[in-house]
């Protein structure tokens, strides 16, 4: 059984748009470079065609495994997600009781993250340890330099 994968209509698109290119460009390019090898005579010794067909192997798997990912995918209903606590596709302000530096984040499906845009993957030791508390609660987060205590400051969708 595949596990269903949750994504926000914009990743869901990014992901059928990246499936599009891989088959209306990426694949072509492919036919045709085994095409061109398969001119220069004998295939036994052809590293140029081995190589087409070694990419044309690649691109035909992850072909597949967007497909399947695709069909397994499930859009997340924003407006039915309760915003009085940290869930995924909160917006959260914290604030590091450590150092007093404040940040914010909105916690996103893991092929969404995107940390320049302040976009953090919901599997993220951060956001795991956000996900469920309230305004006021202190989260304390276990990372790799120790355990650092976060004060959720504001929660909105």
């Amino acid at each position: 059984m595949k596990q269903v994968k949750y994504y926000t209509q914009e990743g869901l698109d990014k992901l059928k748009a990246e499936l599009e290119h891989m088959i209306s460009v990426e694949r072509p390019a492919i036919s045709r470079q085994i095409a061109e090898a398969r001119d220069k005579g004998d295939l036994s010794e052809n590293a140029e065609y081995d190589a087409a067909k070694d990419a044309q192997g690649m691109l035909e798997m992850k072909i597949a495994k967007l497909q399947e990912e695709i069909r397994h995918a499930r859009i997340l209903d924003e407006t039915r997600l309760d915003s009085s606590k940290v869930l995924l596709l909160s917006t959260v302000k914290i604030k590091n009781l450590k150092n007093n530096a404040v940040m914010t984040y909105t916690l996103v499906p893991e092929k969404e993250a995107n940390l320049k845009t302040g976009k953090l993957s919901v599997s993220s030791p951060i956001a795991r340890g956000l996900l469920g508390k309230t305004v006021g609660e202190i989260a304390e987060i276990h990372v790799p330099a120790g355990i650092l205590p976060f004060e959720i400051i504001e929660i909105s969708r």
